[in-house]
């Protein structure tokens, strides 16, 4: 050995070895106590955890060894301490924005564990899902951009790009922003949503004239699902600029109205024992309310609302329906006359009165 290797190289193999097995160690400690975490059920993690983490953390490790002189004094190529520095600095700025990234998602899906959407009572849920979901994206834009910025910084040459990146609330941010002042205003208003809720995930609204769900929000534009399914695009300064119905913006459940024009003489008490007998009869009816009432009355007709209600708008929408048509078939097989109808009236001339066949 003392043929090969000299004393200087024979102490940067020692430290290179003992530097090796120190990174070593770090990785299996942090492998077990990540796979600690996974099984103790106060801590669990999600299935592929340390798959998620073990890559970047590994990443972070190499660039440590890279960095170390021991292995340039090993390798004989001292002369490029440089380069090694400059590829070990880029490698842990990648690799720690890589873990910080992984930390967020698993997070992100820890809280999100605690939720489900798919309940009918789902309003807690649906807006923890869309901060979770918008707060994601602006930490992760923000930690790429950091990220950039960093890197840019480890050149002297375009050290200035780099400080630019970081100087956005200075002169640079004032130059962007009046070039960009639609671009920023898209962001803001994607961080309002997050934080005010006006829309959340899975939302009932009115956009347009058309009826659909919030399917999917952005920092830049929400996807809403129509009930044909077709996906309309809507930038996310809409919901903040403009007016718009929010079916359930606290709570699920809605009301839902059939509106019934009949004759006068229609029996109101049997008509209400009807919707009731109705309502019953059906599961989708939440057994909240129920409600008949003569909302109006012209020359020829009255109006009857009925009020109903049920868990959502698809539910609403489907006893909306199923009432409309059971209390129109009652009328027709048990109150015929009492369908709204124009009446004619015959005058007798010889009788000076109304005729009896009017």
């Amino acid at each position: 050995m003392n043929n090969f290797l000299n004393s200087v190289q024979r102490e940067s193999l020692v430290f290179f070895v003992c530097t090796l097995l120190g990174l070593f160690l770090a990785y299996l400690l942090s492998r077990l106590i990540l796979k600690r975490l996974g099984k103790n059920p106060k801590y669990l993690l999600p299935k592929g955890t340390f798959k998620r983490l073990s890559y970047p953390i590994f990443l972070i490790l190499l660039s440590f060894l890279i960095r170390s002189s021991s292995l340039r004094e090993l390798l004989t190529l001292e002369a490029y301490a440089y380069w090694f520095r400059k590829i070990s600095t880029l490698l842990f700025i990648f690799s720690f924005t890589w873990l910080i990234v992984a930390i967020l998602k698993i997070t992100k899906k820890i809280v999100l564990l605690r939720y489900d959407v798919g309940v009918s009572n789902n309003l807690k849920a649906r807006k923890v899902y869309t901060q979770f979901n918008i707060l994601e994206r602006i930490v992760i834009f923000v930690v790429i951009i950091l990220a950039m910025g960093a890197a840019l910084m480890t050149f002297e040459e375009i050290r200035k790009i780099g400080l630019s990146v970081f100087a956005s609330a200075g002169v640079a941010g004032i130059i962007i922003g009046f070039s960009a002042q639609k671009f920023i205003g898209t962001i803001i208003a994607g961080i309002q949503i997050a934080i005010a809720q006006p829309i959340k995930l899975d939302d009932v609204v009115i956009v347009e004239g058309e009826w659909g769900r919030i399917e999917e929000i952005t920092l830049t534009y929400v996807v809403v699902k129509i009930w044909d399914k077709r996906r309309l695009i809507v930038p996310t300064p809409y919901f903040i600029d403009k007016p718009f119905q929010n079916w359930t913006k606290t709570s699920s459940d809605i009301l839902g109205t059939v509106f019934l024009y009949t004759d006068y003489n229609v029996p109101f008490d049997k008509l209400r024992e009807e919707l009731t007998r109705i309502l019953e009869g059906t599961d989708l009816w939440d057994k909240e309310v129920n409600v008949l009432q003569v909302t109006d009355s012209k020359a020829n007709y009255v109006e009857i609302r009925a009020l109903m209600s049920a868990k959502d708008s698809p539910t609403a929408w489907d006893l909306r329906v199923h009432v409309r048509e059971q209390l129109i078939a009652y009328l027709q097989k048990n109150y015929p006359e009492s369908i709204a109808r124009n009446r004619v009236l015959l005058w007798d001339e010889s009788k000076n009165k109304p005729s009896d066949e009017a």
